[in-house]
């Protein structure tokens, strides 16, 4: 792809209207830079130093920018970047560091100060096969992302791998160590986290979160069992934590029946769990299918994410902090302002190990 777009640069065929490109040096001196390309707008002209890149994730973006701007610094000409897509918040992000940017699908801001500027957005990607790196924020492709949350800094690569195993009940396979080095990749792309001779950081944590929250699919049509047992309180959950490890069964209580464990606001009078066989729970649990003042609602979920960092207390397993603060976000206006308190929370917490 970076040939490809080196070469449209070449021929003339990279399009930018009312700008018109002109390839000036195609060995730079210095070596440090793709090309050096004149754009002409009339009579006004301007030279600019042009990194290109195949993909434009933030971490390829900003170094590809500081590439071009030390060049142009230092040979008094404009810097620019030319990736196959540029949407509205990284050519946001270039306008901020004063580096021009165009793509192939006719997006671009180019800022020659005294002689033109040029911004245009809204063009659809069209070579959205060029990222290889699939969705990383959602389902249990987040749990890499998950783990960063739980603990901020690792040696290497294996230590992750054997956090995530720690953290995940024991009933699931065992992460590979391949996905997690998938998933760390497009975690260091979106610069969230960070390696070097130290190991491997989080060094964005409010971003994780947005990126989790904004990914995270909350079907409210899942099905579920409730029902009504004769335990209440505490022994309820001694019964139901009882009944699932006699079966072998996953359970944890959903982010919203956990929300009272790291924030002020009040649990309903239905517990609320994950489970992958609601109906063999209820069953061995002693529990009646009801409608009618039901105590326990069995959400089957078979996806080990539901289930990833649970915290126990009282022999019960609770939500995670961030499942609790991604339901949360998914809900009504009452729900996201709760949502900020356990947001603090795990910021917090992701803080206080840093020092």
């Amino acid at each position: 792809m970076e040939r490809d777009t080196i070469d449209r640069l070449k021929n003339g065929q990279l399009e930018f209207p009312p700008l018109t490109f002109r390839p000036v040096s195609l060995e730079p001196k210095g070596g440090n830079i793709d090309m050096i390309v004149e754009a002409t707008w009339k009579d006004k002209k301007a030279i600019f130093a042009v990194e290109c890149k195949a993909s434009s994730t933030p971490r390829i973006l900003r170094d590809a920018a500081a590439r071009a701007k030390a060049y142009a610094q230092r040979e008094n000409l404009e810097p620019m970047i030319v990736v196959p897509f540029l949407g509205r918040e990284r050519l946001d992000e270039l306008e901020r560091e004063g580096v021009s940017g165009v793509d192939l699908c006719g997006n671009g801001i180019v800022v020659a100060p005294g002689n033109f500027a040029v911004s245009r957005t809204g063009a659809p990607n069209r070579f959205r096969n060029s990222a290889p790196i699939k969705n990383i924020y959602q389902k249990n492709s987040s749990i890499v992302g998950r783990v960063f949350l739980a603990q901020p800094r690792y040696a290497a690569v294996m230590e992750i791998q054997r956090e995530i195993e720690r953290r995940n009940l024991p009933v699931w396979p065992p992460i590979s160590l391949a996905t997690v080095s998938k998933a760390l990749k497009g975690l260091e792309g979106d610069l969230i986290v960070s390696r070097d001779n130290a190991g491997i950081s989080l060094v964005q944590p409010d971003k994780l979160l947005e990126k989790l929250a904004a990914n995270f699919i909350w079907k409210k049509g899942r099905a579920s069992v409730r029902a009504k047992l004769t335990a209440e309180g505490d022994q309820l959950l001694k019964v139901l934590a009882k009944t699932a490890n006699a079966l072998n069964l996953p359970l944890v209580a959903t982010g919203v029946a956990s929300v009272s464990q790291y924030a002020v606001m009040q649990r309903g009078p239905v517990l609320a769990v994950y489970c992958t066989e609601p109906e063999a729970l209820l069953e061995r649990a002693g529990g009646t299918v009801t409608d009618r003042f039901p105590n326990i609602e069995i959400f089957e979920a078979d996806e080990p994410f539901f289930y990833f960092d649970a915290r126990t207390e009282r022999d019960f397993r609770w939500a995670s902090p961030l499942q609790v603060y991604l339901e949360l976000m998914a809900g009504d206006k009452r729900d996201s302002e709760t949502a900020e308190q356990v947001r603090t929370f795990i910021l917090n917490n992701v803080g206080s190990q840093f020092k």
